[in-house]
């Protein structure tokens, strides 16, 4: 039932954006030939005359669109005609093309001041992680740093965690035994292990059965990740480098030792690494009764755990009276559109990976979870964003969308004269098949994802 109104609330989005464009074209009196929901691939499900416009509903759902007598190059209106849409002046032309990306933008703010007024709440982006419970074997490192159930996580090795993810993230990366090392660190580990063992060169294969000195190493570093890297809107760098089987099967047998007694395979290069890939520290500060308190550093075990249970909660900022509601759609509206922009941004400087660009079917997904687990008000607030990204999207400079139809536009101005419509059609299409296989390429990851179960 969730992924249903999900689908209709996508659909609410998409007629929004299309009928901004309609009815600015109507308010200047321009003949508008179809309305299409859907994208004109495949079978054309259901076909209407409404006055002199054609209404049509394709198979191909994700997207819409509105024609006019210009996109038919059979049509009989003269080339100096009225009714022709290149005929019109520059800033009609301008408003009608922008009026789709005007209409989800006001979509957006109409469902955030909605949802704040109906619901009286609306959620800020940060969230409280809260220990619950501590699950982990007698003697590991947790039952020692000192935690207890009832602390407020606030940082992991110093950097703040806006997201409850961020403790798995922080444990996964610090799992002892990851088969990864920092060379430095490698290095560091070799000179002393050369001081103990000064008859071996580097890479020189020890003899069976000779005993070989191990130094006192200390632990790997702690792992450091930026906000934006915990937020997923930076990749995270692993400047590591991978050990290899005969490494890996070293570790344990020089882990916490002394001595090693060689069986006649491995190198001191080799020990140095196995030396290497032992343990990261991660240390957390909590709040305990308004105070904010370092706990003793734990390590999380071979899977990557600490050994807790935590719970979280989002926080919620009230919007109880007109003016709570003002300032506090206001402010939803302000920082997650920075946040779509600078998610754009990142993609865009490729610090985002684009297989983590996902689509319509995943939104589908997560939306319909959203209303079934959380209720309406969480799905409409997750439509408003999916609006403003459209309109943020849409007006981007690419041929065959709004903002690349306001580009020819802007051109036309500076340059006095029209473009040459063979042109144009010919830098639309190859834009429009771009955007395709980009679609394509898009509902490809989702599907992957929903198969590898990533979401």
């Amino acid at each position: 039932m969730g992924i249903i109104k999900m689908l209709f609330l996508l659909s609410v989005l998409i007629l929004v954006h299309e009928a901004g464009h309609f009815l600015a074209a109507k308010f200047f009196k321009m003949k508008v030939s179809k309305f299409g929901f859907g994208l004109p691939i495949g079978p054309t499900l259901w076909e209407k005359q409404v006055g002199d416009v054609q209404v049509l509903v394709h198979a191909f759902l994700l997207g819409g669109y509105v024609a006019f007598p210009d996109d038919d190059k059979e049509n009989p209106l003269p080339a100096d005609s009225p009714d022709r849409f290149l005929n019109r002046p520059i800033y009609q032309r301008l408003i009608v093309v922008s009026a789709g990306v005007i209409a989800n933008v006001l979509c957006a703010i109409f469902f955030v001041y909605l949802v704040a007024g109906l619901w009286g709440q609306l959620p800020s982006g940060k969230y409280e992680t809260i220990v619950h419970k501590i699950v982990a074997e007698q003697g590991e490192s947790v039952w020692n740093s000192g935690m207890q159930v009832g602390d407020k996580i606030i940082k992991i090795n110093g950097t703040e965690t806006p997201l409850p993810s961020g403790v798995n993230i922080f444990a996964t990366l610090s799992k002892k035994f990851d088969g990864k090392v920092d060379e430095t660190y490698v290095n560091q580990n070799y000179e002393k292990l050369k001081k103990l063992n000064i008859a071996y060169n580097e890479d020189e294969i020890i003899p069976a059965d000779v005993t070989i000195k191990l130094p006192e190493v200390g632990t790997e570093s702690p792992v450091t990740l930026s906000r934006d890297e915990l937020m997923g809107l930076s990749k995270i760098k692993d400047k590591q480098v991978e050990l290899n089987e005969t490494q890996k099967e070293l570790r344990e047998s020089v882990y916490d030792k002394s001595y090693y007694i060689s069986n006649g395979k491995v190198s001191l290069n080799d020990i140095a690494y196995a030396l290497s890939d032992n343990v990261r520290p991660v240390n957390i500060t909590v709040e305990r009764n308004g105070e904010l308190i370092d706990l003793k550093t734990i390590y999380p075990n071979k899977d990557g755990l600490i050994g807790i249970e935590r719970n979280w909660n989002e926080i919620m900022i009230p919007t109880k009276d007109f003016k709570s509601i003002i300032k506090g759609s206001n402010e939803y509206l302000f920082n997650n559109t920075y946040m779509l922009l600078y998610g754009l941004k990142q993609i865009f400087t490729g610090k985002v990976p684009i297989n983590d660009l996902h689509g319509v079917i995943l939104i589908t997904k997560i939306g319909g979870e959203k209303i079934a687990n959380e209720g309406i008000f969480s799905g409409i607030l997750l439509a408003a964003l999916i609006s403003l990204d459209l309109a943020i999207v849409n007006f981007l400079p690419i041929p065959a969308l709004d903002g690349g139809h306001v580009m020819f536009l802007i051109i036309e101005k500076i340059r006095g004269k029209k473009l040459d419509e063979e042109t144009i059609d010919k830098i639309g299409t190859a834009g429009f098949m771009f955007l395709i296989a980009l679609m394509i390429f898009v509902i490809f990851n989702d599907i992957y994802a929903l198969i590898t179960n990533k979401f």
